[in-house]
């Protein structure tokens, strides 16, 4: 099975040059710009426009529309299956799908450190095969520009849930400067930020055989 993973495209989706064509196309959040359901509209028309067979979409902390007129923002994303801490089997691999991060500022899907976080973590099951959460575990693609300095953002207990899963792989997003490859003990962990920095969708698209 090829997984195609992208994230962080915040509506500039119609300026990513090519997206490569695989069975299962993964968005792991931030698919939006001001957060509307009419950005909605638009990234499911992009959606459609791809072959993949199956597609999957979580949201991110920008993706207001998801966590303010949710019904709404599912009946508009018709061309994507949308997960928030479910999941779903496709040709006997299965998927999970979280959006929170932890709380910076005052932006959608965010949860203090600690006990708050951990119960959506306490939620993935333990025969997950392929974990979708928007932010990264601690110490792994994590590292944010923060003024005149980086600073590792990430969630410890998303990491020590990651270590304890049998993953095959972990997909994220929210931080553009963690975008790459990393290896977790036998999980590889996939930042696929599409935006760069300067929230510039340059970042090519990572695919992954499972």
């Amino acid at each position: 099975m090829k997984l195609v993973c992208i994230s962080d495209t915040h509506s500039l989706h119609w300026r990513i040059p090519e997206i490569p064509d695989g069975d299962v196309f993964i968005h792991a959040g931030d698919c939006l710009g001001q957060g509307t359901l009419e950005n909605i509209e638009d990234f499911n028309d992009w959606l459609g426009t791809l072959p993949h067979r199956h597609k999957i979409v979580i949201a991110g902390n920008h993706d207001w529309a998801f966590q303010e007129t949710p019904e709404l923002a599912r009946q508009a994303l018709t061309n994507a299956i949308y997960l928030q801490d479910s999941g779903v089997e496709i040709e006997g691999v299965r998927f999970w799908g979280s959006p929170w991060t932890p709380t910076f500022m005052d932006w959608a899907f965010m949860l203090e450190r600690g006990e708050p976080l951990n119960q959506k973590w306490r939620l993935i099951p333990g025969d997950t095969d392929v974990l979708i959460t928007h932010g990264p575990p601690r110490g792994i693609g994590d590292e944010a520009n923060m003024g005149f300095k980086s600073q590792n953002v990430g969630c410890a207990d998303l990491l020590a849930c990651v270590q304890e899963l049998a993953l095959k792989v972990h997909i994220f997003g929210h931080i553009h400067e963690g975008y790459g490859e990393y290896q977790q003990g036998q999980a590889k962990l996939i930042n696929a930020s599409t935006c760069n920095a300067r929230y510039e969708p340059r970042n090519a698209p990572i695919v992954f055989d499972l």
